[in-house]
């Protein structure tokens, strides 16, 4: 996470959606995010957001991405949270 709303996305302009299809990544565009996380469980709870793509001037170590997520108010949740 670069802010408490912003996290790196990708690389490139090109970004896999959660059915496998190659999405390319645009100014301002709508996103869902996820990362694969588990609870004090162990079991598969993974963290979802959405949000809204941008350009990466941060520079330093976020150099490598090329595109970050700017996360909505709703902010990043466990899946179980939503349910």
């Amino acid at each position: 996470m670069i802010e408490d709303n912003l996290v790196l996305l990708s690389k490139t302009d090109f970004k896999q959606n959660s059915d496998g299809i190659t999405m390319e990544l645009k100014e301002g565009m709508e996103v869902k995010i996820y990362m694969d996380d588990q609870n004090e469980s162990n079991e598969e709870d993974n963290l979802i957001a959405a949000g809204v793509v941008e350009l990466n001037n941060y520079g330093g170590w976020t150099k490598a991405a090329k595109w970050c997520c700017r996360i909505d108010d709703k902010g990043i949740n466990h899946e179980s949270d939503l349910t």
